[in-house]
């Protein structure tokens, strides 16, 4: 089974950019469907894009335009640039895979520990 790992969090101004890793070991991560979720104080858990084994991308309508996901598959690690980003981008985000195609649900059998943003106005 696969181990997931999350780095690249942290702290920026709004308007700032940060980059999300998920490293995965264990297995080939293009073996899964990957997606980002986060989830903020007090708020349900989010998903915020995923990335399909054939590289196909989704992503919810508030981060459209300011995020991508992407993988490198010689590093077995999927990315999540984040641009433009804002005080509403608060979160703890995590990375999840499966074997299935859950798109943005928080169905997904193998999770991260999470990684903090923290977005500044």
């Amino acid at each position: 089974q696969v181990q997931l790992v999350e780095s690249g969090g942290g702290s920026v101004q709004a308007g700032g950019s940060l980059r999300l890793s998920c490293a995965a070991s264990g297995d080939t991560a293009r073996r899964y469907y990957i997606a980002w979720f986060r989830q903020a104080p007090w708020k349900e858990c989010e998903g915020v894009a995923t990335i399909e084994r054939r590289g196909y991308t989704r992503y919810t309508d508030s981060v459209k335009g300011r995020f991508t996901v992407s993988r490198d598959n010689a590093k077995n690690t999927v990315y999540l640039q984040m641009n433009s980003l804002k005080p509403e981008d608060n979160a703890m985000y995590s990375c999840a895979a499966d074997w299935r195609d859950f798109g943005l649900r928080p169905l997904y059998n193998y999770w991260g520990q999470g990684i903090q943003v923290t977005v500044s106005s």
